[in-house]
């Protein structure tokens, strides 16, 4: 169990960490909006190589399916409302829910994980179409449902929004 969460979790949740920080120093948006922004990049891609290999029946059922995983996403990050800047309230509040995803969820990341690596193996059809749907399947689960569960599990950036109590030591504070 300590091999587990040494070598496989806690590297993930760092990489995930790290991940949030780069998103927001890159982008200056809040960290929730790093999940659906990959979701959306992947059914993106997704799109593309089904319009590539799909045709026909395939094709219309391929792309109807990527748009409706893509309407949650697009809904949560067109949702921009202008009391949800990410300040010292959100961070607290994103801090307690990944604190507590982090303790009593690992099983359940580490189940995901399992399944990613098993289910493009497994998943098998004869029909030709079926099996690229399938494929595809599989790599959106394999892509989206790992990063957004260590994402959701992270430890969140420090909001950069001149709070005292937030403020890098390293930071020149002049007339303070």
């Amino acid at each position: 169990m300590e091999f587990i969460n040494r070598y496989v979790d806690r590297p993930l949740l760092d990489g995930a960490s790290s991940a949030l920080r780069a998103w927001h120093v890159r982008t200056g948006q809040s960290p929730e909006r790093l999940g659906p922004s990959w979701n959306l990049a992947v059914l993106f891609v997704l799109l593309a190589l089904s319009v590539r290999f799909l045709s026909g029946t395939g094709l219309v059922l391929g792309a109807a399916t990527l748009v409706m995983l893509s309407l949650p996403s697009a809904f949560k990050l067109m949702s921009n409302r202008r009391g949800q800047l990410y300040n010292a309230r959100a961070y607290l509040a994103l801090a307690t829910l990944a604190l507590r995803k982090r303790e009593t969820e690992w099983a359940l990341r580490l189940m995901i994980l399992l399944i990613s690596a098993c289910l493009p193996i497994l998943s098998r059809s004869d029909d030709p179409a079926g099996s690229l749907f399938l494929i595809g399947a599989s790599l959106w689960f394999v892509l989206t449902a790992p990063a957004n569960t260590y994402l959701q599990a992270a430890e969140p950036p420090q909001p950069s929004d001149g709070e005292p109590s937030f403020r890098s030591e390293r930071s020149l504070q002049f007339g303070s």
